[in-house]
């Protein structure tokens, strides 16, 4: 089979430059986005256009395989149909362990399951959607997994005087203990469920600190709580480093369901543990273990995140086991293996460039 295959997805974030590079050296795949290519990646070719013209590309008969994510209503249909017209396999990549709950989102559900049907392989993010995958594919098989990786450069290591920048900022200063979250300041991260959690913990009358990094429409005050606005990428590693805790609390609403949430991945490689709740994908997915490199609680539930808050607090000795676990545990999702799944799911569709991905 010859010629180049595409990927067609929104936009090339940072996280995803190396994956998608490594992915194009060994099966000649260009990139296709239909919202943002981002900064130039030597040796990877990323074509701009918009979701017709993705549509357009797909149906070309340029390309030996469509590789195409959930996103863009326009989008995965077409590339969808494109690539049947084109004779082409069609390789889904998928998201979701669970299906959106609004009516506009059941009239969607009929199709979106056709694709699930009829994709000739589907590459996941990680086994809680491989499950759902399986479910919808009623046992045809053809399902991998491409865990969830960041950039490298986010396990740089992080030195005393950065660290000690970072605790000041917040006001945690050498002793406080200091709970982070990084995300978006949305209903959906559970945000008032954390910061509901927080005055509950009464860690803040110890001298302790609830950081938030990121922008959004909440805005959050109180005891304790200092807010830092969006913080650049390239200084996260020194944030993650500096807090005793990152907690994800995100929650399950009609129309989210937290897919992965890379903040765990980005806090575990500076070996920070994690407090994620049960609607998280990176907990559902097996990468944050209760006991073992993190903590695990319920969503909407601020007192059981207040409860697994003050044991961190009052045992320094543990953060330290589950943040070492975390630091080894998060090894393994590299954007080689990310790669890897991508190369299997080729594969599985039987458009691989070469016979050992």
């Amino acid at each position: 089979m010859t010629g180049p295959a595409c990927l067609i997805t929104g936009e090339v974030a940072p996280y995803r430059r190396e994956p998608f590079r490594l992915l194009a050296a060994a099966e000649d795949v260009e990139v296709v986005t239909w919202r943002s290519r981002g900064e130039p990646v030597p040796g990877l070719t990323v074509r701009e256009t918009n979701q017709v013209g993705a549509v357009r590309l797909a149906a070309s008969g340029r390309y030996r395989a469509v590789i195409c994510g959930l996103g863009g209503r326009v989008a995965l249909p077409g590339a969808y149909l494109g690539a049947r017209r084109a004779g082409v396999p069609f390789v889904l990549w998928a998201s979701l362990w669970a299906h959106p709950r609004t009516p506009v989102h059941a009239l969607s559900l009929l199709p979106l399951s056709r694709i699930y049907r009829g994709a000739d392989a589907v590459a996941t993010y990680g086994p809680h959607v491989s499950r759902y995958v399986e479910s919808r594919r009623g046992g045809r098989g053809g399902v991998v997994e491409a865990p969830q990786a960041v950039e490298a450069a986010l396990a740089r290591r992080v030195e005393a005087d950065e660290r000690r920048e970072w605790r000041e900022r917040t006001g945690a200063g050498h002793d406080g203990f200091l709970v982070l979250f990084a995300g978006r300041l949305t209903r959906e991260k559970g945000v008032h469920v954390l910061l509901d959690a927080w005055r509950e913990s009464e860690l803040a009358s110890g001298g302790g600190v609830l950081a938030l990094a990121g922008d959004g429409p909440l805005r959050a005050s109180g005891t304790g709580v200092t807010s830092l606005g969006q913080v650049p990428r390239e200084r996260l590693p020194g944030l993650y480093a500096a807090a005793d805790v990152l907690v994800l609390p995100s929650i399950r609403t009609a129309t989210f369901l937290e897919p992965w949430g890379l903040v765990v991945n980005e806090a575990m490689l500076q070996g920070t543990p994690v407090i994620a709740t049960d609607a998280v994908g990176a907990a559902a997915g097996g990468l944050v273990r209760d006991g073992r490199n993190g903590m695990v609680v319920p969503g909407r539930d601020p007192e059981a995140l207040a409860a697994r808050l003050r044991v961190l607090a009052a045992n320094p000795e543990l953060r330290t086991e589950l943040g070492e676990a975390a630091r080894a545990d998060v090894a393994a999702y590299t954007p080689e293996v990310w790669a890897a799944g991508m190369r299997a799911a080729l594969k599985a569709a039987g458009a691989a460039r070469s016979e050992d991905p």
